[in-house]
C-alpha cells in the first residue's frame, strides 16, 4: 500500500484529492470519493453560507469520512461562506481564485487544515508563511481556471520551495499520474477530470460522453483577454468564444453575457451548443465510467506496481 504523509494527517486511505469542480463537486460526489478512502471535497462557488451548510450536512449524512470544501475567493459570498465553514468545523478547505490570507487566521484557529490551490512558487510561499497545512501545485493542463505554469516543472520547484506537503494537479488521471507526482516531490494528487465519469457523479450523460469521447488534442484554452484562462473541452461555444475574443470590437463585458451560465448548461442541461464542458487536457485517458471506489482502488494500484517496478531501471 502506498505510503504518504498526506494520509496519515489527514485520515485518508489513499493520497488522492477529488478536485472542487463548480457544479460538479456537490454532496454525492464528494461523499463517495470520501467514502471510498480519498478526499472528497464540495464545491462552494458562489453558494450563500446557507446553501453550503446544507450541503456540507447532506455529505455528513452519507459519510463519518473526512473531507474538504473548496472555496473561491472570488465568490460574492467568499466572507460568509469562510464563517460557516469554520462554525461547521469542516476537516480541509482548498481555495482558489484568489487570495485566501485575510481568512487563514480565522480557519487555522478553528482547527480546519487549510490547503490553498496555487500555480506559483511565490504563491505558495507566502501562504506556507501564513500557516498553510499543505498547497495544491496546479498546472495548467487542468480543466477550468489555470495558471501559466505546466504541472511537470511546477511541483518541483514548489516542492523545493516550501516544508509543507504539496499536492500535484493537471494532467493527471491515472497511476502513472500518481507515480510521476510523488517522484517529483509531491504527497498526492487532485484530480478533477478523472471523477467527471464517476458514476456518483451527477453531471448530465452529454457531459459524461464528451470527456470519454475526448482526443489527446480534445481541449482548447479561451479567456486569456480577460486574464481569466480556462481549459475546457473544444465545442461549438469554446470555439465562438474563442472567436469573439480574437475580434477587438467585442467589449469584455459582451463576453461576460456570452459565457454567463455556460457551465451550469453543460453540468445541469448537457447543452452541446451552448454549453462550457471544463475538462483538463488529460481526458483522453479517461474511457470509461467506474464507481469513486473503483477509479481509486484501480489508480493507486498501478501507481504501486509503477513505483515498486521503477527500482528495476536503476543500474548498480
Amino acid at each position: 500500500m502506498l505510503e504518504s504523509k498526506i494520509c496519515e494527517s489527514l485520515g485518508i486511505r489513499y493520497p488522492v484529492f477529488q478536485g472542487g469542480m463548480a457544479w460538479v463537486a456537490d454532496a454525492d460526489l464528494a461523499a463517495a470519493v470520501s467514502e471510498a478512502g480519498g478526499l472528497g471535497i464540495i464545491a462552494a462557488m458562489n453558494m450563500d453560507g446557507g446553501q453550503l451548510s446544507a450541503e456540507i450536512d447532506k455529505l455528513r449524512a452519507k459519510t463519518d469520512k473526512p473531507f474538504g470544501v473548496n472555496i473561491m475567493l472570488m465568490s460574492p459570498f467568499a466572507g460568509e461562506v469562510a464563517r460557516v465553514v469554520a462554525e461547521k468545523k469542516v476537516p480541509v478547505i482548498t481555495t482558489g481564485a484568489g487570495n485566501p490570507l485575510p481568512y487563514m487566521s480565522v480557519w487555522t484557529e478553528a482547527g480546519i487544515k487549510v490547503i490553498p490551490v496555487v500555480s506559483s512558487v511565490a504563491l505558495a510561499k507566502m501562504v506556507a508563511k501564513r500557516g498553510a497545512f499543505a498547497v495544491v501545485a496546479e498546472g495548467g493542463e487542468s480543466g477550468g481556471h489555470i495558471g501559466e505554469a505546466n504541472t511537470m516543472p511546477l511541483v518541483p520547484q514548489v516542492s523545493d520551495a516550501v516544508d509543507i506537503p504539496v499536492i500535484a494537479a493537471g494532467g493527471i488521471a491515472d497511476g502513472r499520474g500518481l507515480a510521476a507526482a510523488f517522484m517529483l516531490g509531491a504527497e498526492g494528487v487532485q484530480m478533477g477530470t478523472r471523477f467527471l465519469t464517476a458514476k456518483e457523479c451527477n453531471v448530465h450523460a452529454n457531459y459524461k460522453r464528451k470527456v470519454i469521447e475526448a482526443s489527446d488534442t480534445g481541449t482548447m484554452v479561451s479567456g486569456r483577454k480577460s486574464g481569466h484562462p480556462v481549459r475546457a473541452l473544444k465545442t461549438a461555444f469554446a470555439r465562438q468564444y474563442a472567436e469573439m475574443e480574437k475580434d477587438a470590437s467585442v467589449t469584455e463585458e459582451q463576453l461576460n453575457e456570452f459565457g454567463t451560465g455556460a457551465l451550469r448548461r453543460a453540468v445541469k442541461d448537457g447543452d452541446l451548443e451552448r454549453g462550457s464542458f471544463l475538462c483538463g487536457e488529460i481526458a483522453g485517458l479517461v474511457k470509461k465510467e467506474q464507481t469513486c471506489a473503483e477509479i481509486l482502488a484501480e489508480i493507486t494500484a498501478e501507481a504501486e506496481k509503477l513505483l515498486l517496478k521503477a527500482s528495476g531501471r536503476v543500474i548498480r
